[in-house]
């Protein structure tokens, strides 16, 4: 595979694992979540507040991936590290929800994905795809790929 089609194969997957910004946006702009009369304001509040950082960060990385000029490798380092926080933040969630007594299922709401909360499958997904990412940035992209990484 040339350089180029390397380079091109890490902006669609780096777009597919951008994507997830903007999933909780039409998942949690609902009665479920941010329209949930029993859930206090204030919280209210920071979850919208987190749909728009996430709504912003997903467009700001879509704009690393396939607008910034001139195209350098680091962009896309910046965008796979930028979604590796976003990744990393719902895992340290989901470890730490029996400390703050929070739920990643809610029932009748959310899915099970082969026998897995829709939630776990899809960041487990995009977790797997992220690392693929990261290695291809790290070991199969050729040249610049040291230098636009440090």
């Amino acid at each position: 595979m040339s350089h180029d089609a390397r380079i091109r194969a890490i902006q669609i997957a780096l777009t597919l694992t951008a994507l997830e910004f903007f999933g909780p946006i039409v998942r949690d702009f609902h009665p479920s979540h941010a329209l949930n009369p029993d859930w206090v304001g204030h919280a209210r509040v920071h979850l919208v507040w987190l749909l728009g950082f996430m709504f912003f960060s997903g467009i700001a990385n879509l704009y690393l991936i396939w607008l910034r000029r001139p195209f350098e490798l680091r962009n896309l380092w910046l965008s796979a590290a930028w979604q590796s926080c976003n990744l990393g933040g719902f895992w340290v969630a989901y470890v730490l929800n029996p400390i703050y007594e929070g739920a990643i299922t809610v029932p009748g709401i959310h899915v099970d994905i082969l026998g897995y909360d829709e939630n776990v499958f899809v960041f487990a997904v995009l977790s797997i795809v992220m690392a693929g990412v990261l290695l291809a940035l790290r070991f199969g992209v050729t040249g610049d790929s040291r230098r636009a990484a440090a």
